[in-house]
């Protein structure tokens, strides 16, 4: 029997045209990650669905006046790096337009290519949420952050 996750979260990887992915600077305050780089993301709450949490994120975390078309979603998965304690949803957004205006739980924002992404200190586990999603190639990633290659049978 599999024991219930201590918290379930929706967290959403946001890709422009450019293939740049959204990372928000988390507030000194936060309590997971201070002042590391992370996804508009956040607990999924009772009798709320993941689909409504992520957009209810989104629009808490960046604005709500943004055009988004999903690409991908993937979930329920367990985490690897906390000892499987947390349930977690991945979405996967194309994001069209809008003004990204942040709120309290944030310091700023960037629009990140591969290119650049070694140069932020993130929150533990993106590198696992832009593998599992498949938006980046694993080459380009912290192979530190990242659960192993599943083998030829199991993909």
């Amino acid at each position: 029997m599999t024991q219930a996750p201590a918290a379930r979260f929706a967290i959403n990887v946001l890709e422009n045209a450019a293939g740049r992915l959204l990372l928000l600077k988390r507030s000194p305050s936060a309590g997971l990650g201070p002042g590391l780089w992370g996804f508009p993301a956040g607990h999924i709450e009772a009798g709320e669905s993941p689909e409504s949490c992520s957009r209810r994120e989104i629009a808490e975390e960046i604005g709500p006046d943004h055009v988004l078309v999903p690409v991908r979603m993937l979930g329920p998965v367990r985490d690897t790096l906390y000892g499987g304690r947390y349930e977690i949803w991945l979405f996967h957004y194309r994001h069209l337009r809008g003004e990204v205006v942040l709120n309290h739980e944030h310091t700023a924002w960037a629009w990140v290519g591969i290119e650049d992404y070694a140069r932020y200190e993130t929150v533990p586990g993106v590198d696992q949420d832009i593998a599992w999603l498949g938006v980046w190639p694993r080459s380009a990633l912290d192979a530190a952050g990242l659960p192993p290659e599943p083998d030829a049978d199991e993909r």
